[in-house]
């Protein structure tokens, strides 16, 4: 007899829930028995009640992460200037000696137009890279803001800027503050999803970091889940050899009694967070695998995405299960795509990764729309900053040269959940280097995303080591004029 069943001889199922019913545990099963009385009129499972302090424009977010930081002088910030004075360094008094990474720091700063004509699209007449077509096909949908502004010149610093309000690691992530505050519209998938991706040539050494996804000093249950592009798409998803599902059951039954007998004997909320995950891991064993199976979408849809949709792992492939995620009604997808550090390899490599993501990151905006889905979907792709107008190496080498880190001005788009479409907000210098107009800093962006869900960033706070933190610590301002 298997040890779990010797155990039910002992103790009863009637008794195991018994002693549930002090905690999380008890509700956690009863959402599965019967899951219509476990959520709220409005269908949101977890969260503040207070919450969303407005009504939101936006639902669910999408945030296309490029790491390593695309060139906003070569995809979309079209500026002549360069190309014209090509070699000559770029004047003292545009970049005044500001601060910039050790590998060009007090070097020669040569102006290098882009690197692939640019041309104006739709009706908004938005610069867009002929490396990017379907970007451009779609830039009436689109709302480019050109002016951003971080303050870290470093990878990591900046990433973890961008997706946690600090560069030091330790906050909650940008996700786990709306798994916070918003909850889930979903028990059967996590309220907080991650994938990642990288360039097939695995030119760019930039590491993810599990606390890009982290929930800092919240619950754990509030940190993003990571999706795996082989074996199992959520790591320990599959049960051990010998272990069915009923067994299984079984397990948790047991493993939640004790559990709730650990959180009365010492009332660390932590343990409940752990009843929750346990059962959320089991309903995802159902729920996980009918969700990465793409043989139900139909072959145009499929061909939308590209070539590589195919390929577990890759960026279209993590597209569509995007979309697939946020139809399903998950709160916030966090897509992080590596390959962008293009210090010595730009004329070869920035073609190649536009090739490799402009088509899914279309398809995934298109495919929204098309579903009726990006009207309450903000989607979101940029990096943690973009890249000099100036040349680094020898730029009269073809093949090996690049441009470095620029925190000072940067490109990003945003389409759906409440943002105007067909439009470009911000200006920059005839150089690219600094803002000259509407400057957007990343408080600003961060409080911006925050309104369109639905929630005031000065409000929502929360209580640690004696203060009250929140994810644009004490900056941030609604950029009004890109909402719709």
């Amino acid at each position: 007899m298997h040890p779990f069943s010797e155990l039910q001889k002992n103790i009863s199922r009637r008794q195991m829930l018994g002693r549930m019913s002090y905690g999380l545990g008890a509700a956690a099963l009863a959402s599965l028995m019967n899951p219509s009385e476990s959520k709220a009129d409005d269908k949101r499972i977890g969260g503040l009640p207070q919450l969303p302090h407005f009504a939101p424009k936006a639902k669910r977010v999408i945030y296309l992460f490029q790491s390593g930081a695309p060139s906003h002088v070569d995809l979309f910030d079209h500026k002549p200037l360069l190309a014209k004075k090509r070699g000559e360094d770029i004047p003292e008094s545009v970049h005044q000696g500001q601060k910039l990474s050790t590998m060009t720091s007090g070097k020669g700063k040569p102006c290098l137009g882009s690197i692939a004509p640019m041309k104006q699209y739709g009706e908004s007449g938005a610069w867009v890279s002929d490396m990017l077509p379907h970007t451009g096909s779609m830039a009436d949908d689109l709302c480019f803001v050109k002016s951003m502004k971080t303050e870290a010149v470093n990878h990591s610093p900046a990433a973890t800027f961008f997706l946690t309000g600090a560069e030091q690691p330790g906050r909650p992530s940008l996700g786990a503050w709306l798994s916070y505050g918003l909850g889930s519209e979903n028990e059967n998938l996590p309220t907080f999803c991650v994938m990642t991706s990288r360039d097939k040539e695995g030119t760019c050494g930039q590491l993810f970091y599990d606390y890009y996804w982290g929930s800092g000093f919240l619950a754990s249950k509030h940190q993003g889940v990571k999706f795996r592009g082989n074996g199992d798409p959520v790591l320990y998803l599959s049960n051990p050899p010998g272990i069915d599902r009923e067994v299984r059951r079984d397990q948790l039954d047991a493993l939640a009694t004790l559990n709730n007998l650990k959180h009365q004997a010492v009332g660390d909320p932590e343990i409940n967070t752990r009843i929750a995950q346990y059962e959320m891991a089991y309903r995802m064993q159902t729920s996980v695998p009918e969700l990465a199976d793409f043989t139900t979408e139909e072959k145009h849809v499929l061909e939308s995405y590209g070539p590589d949709v195919n390929r577990r792992g890759s960026f279209a492939s993590n597209c569509l299960l995007a979309r697939r995620l946020a139809e399903r009604g998950v709160r916030y997808i966090q897509l992080m795509h590596s390959g962008w550090d293009q210090h010595q390899n730009l004329p070869t490599q920035l073609k190649q990764q536009c090739f490799d993501t402009d088509q899914p990151a279309a398809a995934l905006v298109k495919d929204l729309k098309q579903r009726g889905l990006l009207e309450d979907t903000l989607v979101i792709w940029g990096g943690e900053f973009g890249r000099t107008p100036f040349g680094q190496g020898d730029i009269n080498n073809k093949t090996k040269h690049g441009r470095d880190h620029h925190p000072y001005a940067f490109s990003i788009w945003m389409a759906g959940g409440g943002i105007k479409p067909g439009m470009s907000y911000g200006k920059t210098d005839e150089f690219g280097f600094n803002t000259i107009e509407n400057q957007v800093h990343v408080h600003d962006f961060q409080a911006t995303i925050m309104h369109l869900l639905g929630i005031n960033h000065e409000r929502l706070t929360f209580k640690y080591q004696g203060r009250h933190f929140r994810l644009t610590d004490v900056h941030g301002h609604v950029v009004n004029e890109i909402l719709a």
